[in-house]
């Protein structure tokens, strides 16, 4: 054994974590007590070499037995290593040879513009990415939220997806998102697959309802084909399409009851969004899904549990940028009565900066979020509002009292849009 060492540390042996193919136990004294050791080593070398133990004294612990823990090991191949003098080193920058690559390249170009095989949009050009780089976004209403999506809302050109389970806010963000895009003078649309959008709601939040379009398809078909000419119009801003979970694909509303055609709804979104991924792109328009999840068990033979997946298939988790997951955390009284909504947001991807963040929101029935709220402890945080004890000072006035400054800002919608376009122009 020791010479077999030797021979490893002699040709710089690399040892790299593997899974056993060996059982070792562990012998106890006056004890026929085996465990299995699930940590093994693996040495590569050039050279075989056979079968070997290795034994190694364990110590008494907690009361426990003291005992000696065998390893057997097979015959292995062992590599050695490479030394970095073995490497040559690439060398530096030529002129000469910067330059030719560059008229290379150009030539290259344009014979692809000249040749007339590719359309416009196909073709290659430098300095491609000399356009400012900062991502048109529309904020989400929620100040809290942007923060934790990192660039202040949900940017233009690409898919975003909000899921979550029944009465968590999907609708309320949207409307909110909708509201936001209005304020920047875009035109949005509302897919309401689901047949339940409220006017009132919308219009108690925000929104503009007579400058929004809304349409209510009756079939996936139909509804997806609506997104795709709308997004090549390139006049939309948003698009939300409320939700996935309720597109009926054309063959399954011509079935009767009973017969089902499996995995129909995914196929149609798949190809859809190959599709619509290259539109929305060009055309700089937010699409939102809004989905529902459903309760999937997955089988384990020791820990069975229920997963929570989605609904039409895997293609939007693939295509969208942004993934929101919705949680209803708690309910918000009033005088004894339920008058809102406590909601986590997480961030579950994010492509344009760091994700696995979370935003904690509250969302008053009828009135959406509770923005009074978030401004307020924003502001007093980043000195916007000075804060003296219990009074805070605000553009000016002196309110006495959080419930009575948020009742001030409430009131008052010149002087919280002041403040909010304070702090986004500090925060973004």
């Amino acid at each position: 054994i020791k010479s077999k060492l030797e021979l490893c540390r002699r040709e710089r042996v690399k040892i790299a974590p593997t899974k056993r193919k060996r059982s070792s136990r562990r012998v106890y004294w006056n004890s026929r007590r085996r465990k299995k050791n699930r940590g093994m080593a693996r040495l590569s070398l050039t050279t075989p070499i056979q079968r070997f133990r290795f034994f190694s004294y364990i110590s008494q612990k907690n009361g426990r037995r003291g005992g000696l823990a065998c390893s057997s090991y097979g015959s292995r191949h062992l590599s050695s290593l490479v030394e970095a003098s073995d490497f040559e080193l690439d060398e530096g920058p030529d002129d000469s040879k910067v330059a030719e690559k560059d008229t290379n390249l150009r030539s290259a170009l344009s014979e692809l513009s000249v040749s007339g095989v590719f359309d416009q949009d196909s073709k290659l050009w430098l300095q491609r990415f000399s356009r400012s780089r900062r991502v048109s976004v529309i904020p989400t209403g929620s100040l809290n939220l942007d923060l934790a999506l990192g660039v202040g809302g949900l940017p233009k050109g690409r898919m975003v997806e909000v899921y979550g389970k029944e009465a968590s806010g999907k609708t309320t963000l949207a409307l909110h998102i909708i509201k936001e895009a209005q304020k920047l003078g875009g035109y949005c649309a509302y897919l309401d697959v689901e047949n339940a959008m409220d006017p009132s709601l919308a219009e108690s939040i925000g929104v503009n309802t007579e400058e929004l379009l809304i349409s209510r398809p009756d079939s996936a078909e139909n509804m997806l084909s609506i997104v795709d000419v709308l997004t090549k119009s390139g006049s939309l801003d948003v698009i939300v399409v409320d939700s996935v979970a309720a597109l009926i694909p054309q063959c399954e509303l011509d079935l009767p009851l009973g017969d089902v055609y499996r995995d129909r709804q995914s196929v149609i979104m798949t190809q859809a969004l190959r599709k619509i991924h290259y539109s929305v792109a060009n055309s700089r328009t937010l699409i939102v899904f809004l989905n529902q999840v459903r309760s999937h068990s997955k089988s384990n033979m020791r820990f069975p549990h229920a997963e929570e997946v989605t609904c039409g298939g895997n293609a939007l988790r693939f295509q969208a940028a942004i993934r929101l997951k919705m949680i209803r955390t708690g309910l918000i009284k009033t005088d004894d009565k339920i008058s809102g909504l406590n909601v986590c947001v997480q961030v579950v991807k994010n492509k344009l900066t760091q994700g696995k963040k979370k935003s904690e929101l509250g969302i008053h029935f009828g009135r959406g979020f509770y923005v009074e709220r978030e401004v307020l402890e924003l502001a007093c945080e980043h000195g916007v509002i000075v804060r003296e004890g219990s009074s805070h000072l605000i553009e000016g006035e002196v309110v006495d009292g959080i419930d009575a400054a948020e009742k001030y800002l409430l009131e008052n919608k010149d002087v919280l849009d002041t403040i909010i376009n304070t702090l986004r122009n500090q925060l973004f």
